[in-house]
Order: C-alpha cells, then structure tokens, then sequence
C-alpha cells in the first residue's frame, strides 16, 4: 500500500534536496571564485577575498540540515498530490529566504566579512531555488505519469452517497494524475451494486468497521449526505480507532466558502458563512490606493483614444457624448456609472428593462465598435477614481435586474459586499455579455472570497491581453 512506499519515497526526496543544495552551493562558489565572471565582481572583492573550497565547505555541514528542516517547516514534503504547483513553489520560496537568513546569521557569527560575501549570498539563493524548483516540477511530471499508468496509488473509500460524494468521485476520476483509487462506495439509501461513474456501492457504512479491519485503506473520504449527519460521530470514531487517514467532506459546500473563516470562541470552532477578505481595513486601504493609482495612469494613458471616440460619437449621432446608467454598488447603492453613449437616445423606462441583442437597431455604427472592444467602458475609469466602483471587482447591474435575480440566483446579492468593477474574474474567464448569469455570479463569489492584491493584478494582465475585445457585446 501507499503508506509503506512513502516513507520510502519521502526519504528519497528529502536526499534529492541534499544533494541538490550540495551542487548549488558547489556551483556558487565556481561562478562567483573560480570563472571568468570573477572579473566582473572584482569591485566587490576589492581585495582578492577566497578561501580555499574545501574550508569553504565546512558551511555545509550546518546549511543542509537546517534547509531541510526549513522545507519540513514550510510544508514543502506535505503530500501535494491534489494541490496546485504554485502553493509547492511558495513554500519552497519561504524555506529558501529563512535559509539565506541562517546563512547571513552564520556568517556574521563566524566573523566573515559580509561585504565580500553579498554575490556569493544573493547567487546562492537563486541557483539553490531554481535547481530545487526544475526537481520538483520533474518529479511531479514523473509522479503523474507513473500515477495514470497505475502505480503510486492512495486507495480510498467513500462513505456515503451524496451530491458531494458525486463531486468528489468526479474530480478524482478527472484527475488520474493524482493517483488516487476508489475502492468503492458504503452508503444506506442505495442497494449493494448501485454504482455512480462504475463506482459500486459495496455495502452498508456498519460495514465498515469489518473493512477498517483489513488495513487495506490509505484514506476514508467521509460524503454523508447533511441529512446523514447523526452517523458522523460514530463513523469518525472507528476512522480514528483504525489509525486510518480521515477526510471529511461536507455537503453544505454551497453554503459556506471554499475556505471558510473559523473562528476560536474560547474552545469552540465557530464557521464564519461568507469569509469576505475585503472587509478588512488594511485590505480596504490596499485595495483603493491600487484603484486610485490605476485609475489615474489609465486616464492618462487611454487619453487620446477617449477624445478620439468623443470627436466621432458627437459628431456621427444625436444626443449626449456620455450615458449615466443607474446601477447597484456597494452595499446596494445605486450610483450613476459613466459611458460612452453607443446607441441612439431612448426612453429612460425602455432602457432600463432591456439588454442589447444580437444586430439591435438602437446601437450607432460606431457603437458597434467601441462595445465589441471594450472602449465605451472607458469614462468608468472616472467612476473608479470617484469610489463608485474598482478596476476590478463583480460587474455592477441596474436594479431591475438585481431586483429580479436576488429572488432567482442563491447568494446573487453577496457581490455587493464589495465595489463593482470594470473588469472581474468571471469577465476574463469568458463569461461577459450574454452568457450564464449563473456561471458569472460563480466566478463573482469565488472572487469575493478569495481576493488578494495579486489576484486583482492577474485579472488586469488577462484583461489587458483577452478581455478587451467581447464577443458577446452587441
């Protein structure tokens, strides 16, 4: 089983990474002492400062074993089978900057001079990162791919049926890279042989203490449907009793976030329903210094082509250069958010109930142009630098609309927790003009609750080279 191989496997990995810090540290001191490129540092050794490798390696016999315990203490040998490559590469980036840490700090304890030492530091650190890194995509690769073939598998078994249980058995089957192994399913509501995706329901969960017994199992993957829930103490305990490795999986995933908020109230957990990163001040102050700056760069960069469209907007149509259109905003406000005008003047109570179809005889012939590239969105920026909305943030809608999905899409008014924006994740992933309200509103919560400054720079770069032209903008 998969437990007596990672041992095995772990101890493996974790000499790969010796000898990877070795050879860094080897060809640190080749390039920075012994090649040509000396001569190119020898303003910052004015004085010929070398020491002999061999004395030079004595720093290995303290770096290895505390890099290795940094990158045990940084997660870097946590089982990542399911887990983003990104998340490996930042806790190997941590492990690496308290090491050049350690490494100064030896430095200065041995008395070296420091000053003769930054190239060595700053070479050190990133040959050690990058070699390390090039290992564990390589190793990942290879795991992959011995995974598909069968080998390196975790066996688990699912425990009861569900619309959970259904999305766990999808995502592990989607994934055969993982290497994960579902051995079957134990539920009470379905007959034995039952089988969802050739997946057979094997028996009743009072099954399951006999099937613990046979130590067979990498993993119980709990999927109790929410009605099921009085069983879960007592499932859990005999999971516990085996020694086996527990997940538990709820079925209340459309209620509470991807990673939700847990408070300690004095011993007792406490699940916050709607974790909203933004409703921190610092996060608050972070996120509108970034808007304000944007929003002013952009005005000035985009300049020329908004008076370029204002010039043939006003001079190819009747009516005003700007539309104000009533939306809803933070903490349901309406506010009036700016565009250029790209359709021919209509009635206010028209306007409002409708949205732009295919070949819709309203819009002007430029209007046509600035819609499908984004460039009537432009005066938005203005709106960004008033506070009214975000560079990026859930698309803000007029309040009939709001009105009328609120009572039909579960969570729909969650995205007013936070500004509306000119640009958002569901917009880049495809979603903009008219597709899937329902999909879009995903892509707006999922935002919501796991914003960060980086996302928001992500979405501005996809904006940038894929969002402006919409294909669904008539």
């Amino acid at each position: 089983m998969i437990k007596d191989n990672q041992k095995l496997f772990n101890r493996f990995h974790i000499l790969i990474d010796a000898i990877f810090i070795v050879i860094a540290f080897r060809l640190t001191y080749y390039v920075r002492f012994e090649s040509f490129l000396i001569y190119k540092f020898d303003w910052l050794n004015p004085f010929g400062y070398q020491e002999p490798f061999g004395i030079f390696a004595r720093f290995l016999i303290f770096i290895v074993p505390v890099y290795l315990i940094l990158y045990y203490g940084c997660h870097v040998y946590d089982s990542k089978r399911s887990k983003s490559f990104r998340y490996e590469i930042w806790d190997l980036f941590k492990a690496n900057v308290f090491g050049i840490f350690f490494f100064t700090f030896l430095l200065v304890m041995l008395k070296k001079k420091l000053i003769y030492m930054r190239m060595f530091l700053t070479m050190f650190f990133c040959l050690n990162l990058g070699l390390t890194y090039i290992n564990k995509i390589i190793l990942r690769r290879v795991l992959a791919f011995y995974r598909k073939k069968g080998f390196n598998q975790k066996h688990v078994l699912v425990v009861g049926y569900s619309r959970t249980a259904e999305r766990y058995i999808n995502r592990i089957l989607l994934n055969p890279e993982w290497g994960y192994h579902i051995h079957g399913i134990l539920d009470d509501s379905m007959k034995p042989g039952a089988h969802y995706r050739n997946i057979k329901v094997l028996s009743t969960t009072d099954k399951l203490e006999s099937i613990l017994s046979q130590n067979q199992l990498d993993e119980i993957a709990i999927t109790l449907s929410i009605s099921e829930y009085a069983k879960l103490e007592k499932i859990v305990a005999l999971c516990e009793k085996s020694g086996v490795h527990t997940k538990f999986i709820p079925d209340y995933n459309n209620i509470i976030p991807t990673k939700p908020y847990i408070e300690d109230l004095n011993g007792l957990p406490v699940i916050n329903i709607r974790n909203v990163p933004l409703s921190n001040w610092f996060n608050k102050v972070l996120k509108r210094t970034f808007d304000i700056v944007g929003s002013f760069l952009a005005i000035l960069v985009f300049s020329i082509p908004m008076l370029v469209t204002a010039i043939i907007i006003k001079t190819t149509s009747k009516g005003p250069l700007i539309f104000k259109q009533t939306r809803i905003g933070l903490h349901n406000k309406e506010f009036k958010m700016y565009k250029f005008r790209s359709m021919e003047e209509q009635a206010p109570d028209k306007e409002k109930q409708a949205w732009t179809t295919m070949n819709d005889p309203r819009v002007t012939p430029i209007g046509k142009f600035i819609r499908k590239t984004s460039i009537d969105e432009l005066p938005q920026l203005f709106n960004v630098l008033k506070g009214d909305m975000s560079l990026v943030g859930p698309r803000p809608e007029r309040p009939f609309f709001v009105e009328k999905f609120k009572e039909e899409i579960p969570r729909y008014m969650v995205k007013h927790q936070v500004r509306p924006g000119m640009t958002g994740w569901a917009q880049v992933s495809g979603y903009r003009g008219d597709t899937s309200i329902i999909k879009r509103i995903e892509h707006d919560l999922y935002y919501i609750e796991n914003w960060s400054l980086g996302f928001d720079m992500k979405i501005m770069f996809l904006t940038v080279f894929k969002g402006f032209v919409n294909k669904n903008a008539y």
